[in-house]
Parts: structure tokens; sequence; C-alpha cells
């Protein structure tokens, strides 16, 4: 099971040695990838300047089907449209999903924000339907509160 605090923890570490946000960014897929065999995709997208899309930054998983997505279209898009997480439990009931990676079942993105400045999301695929729950997301979103963090410190 994902455990938030020590991802956290060497969030923190990274900052306080001086690393910047892509390498946060890369370190924190890597660590929720590996926290849960529920998670058969992870990967990190960040709002492109200028707001009209996301760009997926890194991922750990199989081939992923596309390097951006348009805001307001697929489940990242449209948690970006809408400011506020999204949980698919079913992605086959979405009409004309493209999955982040092949046998993806359900899907889960949670934004990295601060306030009202949404800078991307971090996307969970799963094999398995309905595999994401509240503390999927709780957790998630505390590593996406440090993520933009350092997002915000690095655009002041």
């Amino acid at each position: 099971m994902l455990n938030p605090t020590d991802v956290i923890m060497e969030l923190q570490e990274m900052r306080d040695e001086g690393f910047l946000s892509d390498a946060l960014l890369r370190s924190a897929v890597r660590s929720i990838a590996g926290s849960d065999d529920r998670y058969n995709w992870a990967g990190a997208f960040l709002v492109k300047k200028g707001g009209e899309a996301i760009w997926l930054h890194n991922y750990i998983g199989a081939a992923a089907g596309y390097a951006e997505v348009q805001v307001g279209e697929g489940i990242g898009g449209v948690a970006v449209a809408e400011l506020g997480n999204r949980n698919v439990p079913d992605v086959g009931a979405l009409d004309g999903y493209t999955p982040c990676g092949p046998g993806i079942r359900s899907e889960m993105f949670v934004l990295i924000r601060a306030g009202d400045d949404v800078f991307g999301g971090i996307d969970l695929g799963s094999e398995a339907e309905g595999a994401f729950g509240e503390a999927d997301e709780a957790a998630l979103q505390a590593i996406s509160d440090k993520l933009a963090e350092q997002i915000a410190s690095e655009r002041r």
C-alpha cells in the first residue's frame, strides 16, 4: 500500500538538497508505481504553457497511448478543466477512452495544484476494475500537494 508520508519525506529531502520539480516528479512516480500491485501504470502530467493541454512528463508502465491530452478531453484533461480529481472505476464505460496503457480497466487522476493554480496531475491506471478508493486518492493528493509546493516555488 502506498505510504504518502514516506514519499513526502523523500521529496522534502530532495527539495532540501536543491533538486528541482523535474527530479521530484520522477521520484514520486517511481515511488508510487512500486508501492502497490494494483498500480499497473503511473505517470505525471504537466499543464502546457497556455493551459490548452497537458503533456506526459514521465511514467512507469506499458507505453502510453498518447503524449499530450487536450484540457477537457480524457480523464486527466477533464480533471484539469473541472478543477477536480477523477476516479473512473470502469474506463470501458467511457466513450472514446484512450487508455494510459494496455489492459487498463480503471484510472484515477489527482491534480497537482496550489490554490487555483493547476500545474498538472498524477495519473494511475489499474488492470482491475474499481481498483482505487478514497485512501488511494488521499495518499496521491498528499504527494501531489508536496509536488505543487515545489512547482509553485520555482514559478515565483
